[in-house]
C-alpha cells in the first residue's frame, strides 16, 4: 500500500480534533508533521529547547540533522505551529530538556506508537492509505498547490533528484490521472 497525502482540508481538521481529544500531544504531533514536512523519525526526538530559547522565545530556525540523509535541515516554524507549541507547553509545564512527544517511560514516543495513534485516527475519520509518511506528503501536496506549483522548491526541500519523483511522491500524478478519467464519460 502506498500512503497518500490528505487532500481534503476538512479531513485535516477532523483528524486534528480527534487526536487532540485523545491527547493534546497527538494533536501537536499531527500539526508538527503537517507544518514541517519532516519524517516521523526526525519529529519524535524533538525537545522544547530545539525550538525555543531558555526565555521562551522561538528560535529563528529549528535546525536538525535528518536521520535518513544526515543532511542539515533548517525550518522556520510558522505561527500556527508556534501557537500549538505554546498551548501545549503551558498545559504540560515542559522544561527545555523535555521531549515534545514524550512516552510514559521518559523517552520520546516510538515510531510504532505514533503510527498506531495516527492510523487509528485516520480510520475513525475515514481516511484510506494513511501512514506516518502521509504527514510529510500532505505538507508537500499543499505547499505545491499554495506555492503556485513550485515543484523545484519542494523537490529541493525533500532532497529529491527530479521533479517527477516529487510529483509522484506528493500524489500529484495520481490527481492528474484521476482528472483524465473524469474528462471522458460515455
Amino acid at each position: 500500500m502506498t500512503v497518500e497525502p490528505i487532500r481534503d482540508k476538512g479531513k485535516i481538521d477532523e483528524m486534528y480534533l480527534h487526536l487532540v481529544k485523545k491527547d493534546q500531544k497527538y494533536g501537536l504531533l499531527f500539526k508538527f508533521g503537517l507544518n514541517t514536512g519532516l519524517r516521523i523519525s526526525d519529529i519524535l526526538p524533538v525537545k522544547l529547547k530545539d525550538v525555543q530559547t531558555e526565555d521562551g522565545r522561538f528560535r529563528e530556525y529549528f535546525t536538525l540533522n535528518e536521520k535518513k540523509t544526515g543532511k542539515e535541515k533548517k525550518i522556520k516554524i510558522n505561527a500556527s505551529l508556534c501557537n500549538e507549541i505554546i498551548n501545549y507547553t503551558k498545559e504540560w509545564h515542559l522544561t527545555p530538556d523535555s521531549y515534545l512527544f514524550s512516552s510514559r517511560k521518559g523517552q520520546y514516543l516510538g515510531r510504532i506508537q505514533a503510527y498506531r495513534v495516527l492510523k487509528s485516527a485516520a480510520e475513525v475519520i475515514g481516511l484510506e492509505n494513511f501512514g506516518t509518511h502521509s504527514l510529510r506528503k500532505t505538507w508537500g501536496y499543499w505547499t505545491y498547490k499554495l506555492s503556485n506549483y513550485n515543484v523545484a522548491l519542494i523537490m529541493d526541500t525533500f532532497n529529491h533528484s527530479s521533479p517527477s519523483i516529487t510529483l509522484r511522491y506528493i500524489g500529484i500524478n495520481q490527481d492528474q490521472k484521476d482528472e483524465l478519467y473524469s474528462l471522458v464519460q460515455f
